[in-house]
C-alpha cells in the first residue's frame, strides 16, 4: 500500500512554516539622527550672488543693445543718455519710491503692534 505521505522536498528550504519569521537584527550602535535642513544662510547667499549676477548679465546685456542716445528732460534739467541707461535709470527710480512706500507701511505697522 502506497499512502502520498512521502515527503516532499519544500520549494523554498530557507522558510520554516512552524516558525514565525523573526525580522534582521538592527545594528547594536546608535544612528545619529538629524533632521537638519540641508539649506542654510550660506547657500540662500551663493544662491542670491548667482541671481544677481544672472541679473547684472542680462542688464548689461540690454543696456549694450541699446546704445541709442535720446534727449531726457526732468523739470528743468535737460541731459541726453543711451536709452538702456535711461530705462535702466527709471526702473531704479521707480524700485526707490516702491520701497519708500513700503518702508513706511512697515512702520506704521510697527507702530501699531507696539501699542496692542
Amino acid at each position: 500500500m502506497s499512502t502520498h505521505a512521502e515527503h516532499t522536498p519544500d520549494p523554498d528550504p530557507d522558510v520554516s512554516h512552524n516558525r514565525p519569521v523573526v525580522p534582521p537584527v538592527a545594528e547594536s550602535a546608535p544612528r545619529a539622527t538629524t533632521n537638519k535642513s540641508l539649506s542654510s544662510r550660506t547657500g540662500h547667499t551663493w544662491t542670491g550672488l548667482i541671481l544677481g549676477a544672472l541679473i547684472l548679465v542680462v542688464l548689461l546685456i540690454f543696456i549694450l543693445q541699446n546704445l541709442e542716445t535720446v534727449e531726457v528732460s526732468l523739470f528743468f534739467w535737460h541731459f541726453s543718455l543711451p536709452l538702456g541707461v535711461a530705462v535702466l535709470l527709471s526702473v531704479i527710480g521707480g524700485a526707490l519710491v516702491m520701497a519708500l512706500v513700503g518702508g513706511a507701511r512697515i512702520l506704521q505697522l510697527r507702530r501699531v503692534a507696539k501699542k496692542a
